[in-house]
């Protein structure tokens, strides 16, 4: 016998084997899942009907329903606070719409800067994601004549006098009687 055709006869020979072993291993596989099918299945039914009758799951579900139920009223009332949308609000209403809820974000805005808008952009899509922080905002143009930013045009110091704060607030256009 040549070697080549011996070599080709033990190849298809081996593959042969390898075929048979990979069907019989596929039937077994299949036989196995039915039957863990078939198992899971009873199995199921049967812990399903226990399980109806279960008072401790009946608390539970009972429980978890009263949360939810609760969890609704609570945003419901948020919203007709005003939650869950970014509106303007007058500066007369300003101090009843900050003081009649815990969190409060107020944009002061003015109609000409652009910054301003992009910052009604991302506070008009952040306000329905937050229903526990109301979002407002405040034309302040025409509010506003200057502002101190920390205690910077105070020397920087938590110890200034009530002097020297009276003489930056006129200075910047403050009048007192």
């Amino acid at each position: 016998m040549d070697p080549e055709g011996f070599k080709s006869k033990m190849s298809n020979l081996n593959l042969g084997n390898v075929m048979a072993a990979a069907a019989r291993d596929y039937q077994k596989e299949m036989l196995n899942s039915e039957k863990a099918a078939t198992s899971s299945t009873a199995n199921e039914e049967f812990d399903l009907d226990e399980l109806m009758d279960d008072p401790e799951l009946e608390k539970l579900h009972a429980d978890r329903i009263a949360a939810l139920k609760k969890e609704s009223e609570k945003r419901q009332a948020l919203q007709r606070q005003g939650h869950g949308e970014y509106r303007d609000i007058s500066e007369g209403d300003f101090l009843g719409e900050v003081t009649g809820t815990e969190k409060v974000i107020c944009h002061f805005y003015h109609r000409e800067f652009y910054r301003c808008k992009i910052m009604d952009k991302h506070l008009k899509s952040l306000a329905p994601c937050h229903l526990d922080t109301k979002f407002i905002r405040l034309d302040a143009e025409g509010i506003s004549v200057d502002r101190l930013v920390g205690f910077q045009d105070l020397g920087a110091k938590d110890d200034f006098t009530t002097a020297r704060l009276e003489k930056l607030l006129i200075k910047k256009g403050g009048t007192f009687s």
